[in-house]
């Protein structure tokens, strides 16, 4: 049996030690998924690890809907934290629930995450928190305020110290586009998870409960509050097995009538024919292609000189699940002086658009540094930016950053 190691030690902050390295021990312990892989087992080092990534994420976007029904009726439902950021049960809630069930079969791996429970614990939302993740949970007799705020700091800020060496842990984005999940049915919201062994991402799972199969190329998250064709979507990748999709709709309803689909990103050549997205808080003028190309919505007007910009609200991880389906051909995000880039925003996007057949790099070409922060494993700084692409046209987009960075 393989044993993965990891060089981070876990421990309240208040008692801060030296990391250590200890081998990770897996628990064979059933897992309850809906639906078999798409590629065998003897393919795939991590299979039982992505069986269970695949099954808590199944479970996470089901409870991300159930709250959903009830968002709009309930005042106390919708939060802001400290930063001005949406955030909701839901957010707590999956958190909650992957990191219970994750420690349940793989105790030894740890969780890096976006939240901890103190927001949670002053506004006294446990209760609320209890309620959403307990029939998700494997073990619902185990799900107890306690335990539920346990569960949440287990991947918070400080739960545990990384050392310099690679190490072993599962990255969470509980949802990626909160302000998305808050708007309805009109933005795209994301339940994203990767693994990390040795310092290398070897496999994710995105989960999009409101992705829509046939929006118009440039109205993507086009609203359509009445469309079936909003059947939600899983998105799975492993390292060297490439990256598929499946209707989430059919996991969800226990339906078997679609199979897994590979994934390939589109074959644009030209950028002046590429689809771009860029992150809601900056604007096309802000980046450095500006000063090449002007950025048009409408694909019925797009001339020379000009690019298609797609409507992608919200968040980075259904920009990544964009380029990795085909739908658009470049993700580009500026570096702000003024804010930091998580890792949970990228981490899984990477290996689905990677085994996809894209690339992603920062802007001087330079692969994505996941272990920048050496201490928690929260922040990544990339040189200028990020950029992912369908892997075409890469070379010449860096090329053109490169020209005209200095003149923005």
């Amino acid at each position: 049996m393989d044993l993965l190691r990891y060089s981070a030690s876990r421990f309240p902050a208040a008692h801060a030690q030296y990391p250590f390295h200890t081998p990770l021990r897996r628990r064979f312990v059933a897992v309850r998924s809906s639906l078999s892989l798409p590629f065998p087992e003897q393919k795939a080092k991590y299979y039982r690890e992505l069986e269970a990534a695949v099954d808590v994420v199944e479970r996470a976007c089901r409870l991300c809907v159930d709250v959903k029904k009830s968002l709009f009726s309930s005042n106390g439902r919708i939060l802001e934290k400290i930063d001005q950021t949406p955030v909701t049960i839901a957010d707590f809630g999956v958190q909650a629930l992957v990191s219970l069930e994750m420690n349940r079969l793989f105790p030894s791996i740890p969780l890096v995450a976006e939240e901890d429970s103190a927001f949670l614990r002053s506004n006294n939302l446990v209760g609320s928190v209890v309620d959403v993740v307990k029939d998700k949970a494997t073990s619902g007799d185990e799900v107890t305020d306690d335990n539920i705020l346990k569960a949440i700091d287990r991947g918070g800020k400080d739960a545990c110290v990384f050392g310099p060496k690679p190490a072993t842990y599962w990255i969470l984005d509980p949802i990626d586009g909160t302000r998305g999940f808050v708007k309805g049915s009109e933005a795209f919201y994301v339940v994203g998870l990767a693994l990390v062994v040795e310092g290398q991402i070897v496999l994710g799972v995105m989960g999009c409960p409101n992705w829509c199969e046939d929006c118009s190329e440039n109205s993507i998250v086009g609203i359509q509050e009445n469309s079936s064709s909003r059947s939600g979507i899983i998105m799975v990748s492993h390292v060297g097995c490439g990256t598929w999709t499946k209707r989430l709709s059919d996991i969800l309803t226990t339906e078997s009538s679609h199979t897994w689909t590979r994934c390939s990103v589109d074959s644009c050549q030209m950028v002046e024919g590429a689809r771009f997205t860029i992150p809601e808080s900056q604007s096309w003028k802000s980046l450095p292609l500006s000063v090449l190309f002007d950025a048009k919505r409408d694909s019925e007007n797009i001339g020379e000189g000009n690019i298609l910009l797609l409507s992608a609200c919200c968040g980075s991880l259904c920009k990544y699940l964009m380029v990795a389906s085909g739908r658009a051909s470049v993700y580009i995000q500026g570096r702000k002086a003024t804010s930091t880039i998580k890792v949970w925003d990228h981490a899984v996007g990477i290996i689905c658009v990677h085994e996809a057949g894209g690339k992603v790099t920062d802007w001087a070409g330079g692969s994505l540094d996941i272990a920048a922060d050496q201490t928690e494993r929260r922040l990544i700084f990339p040189s200028g930016g990020v950029l992912v692409t369908n892997g075409s046209l890469h070379s010449k987009i860096i090329g053109m950053i490169s020209s005209n960075s200095s003149v923005l």
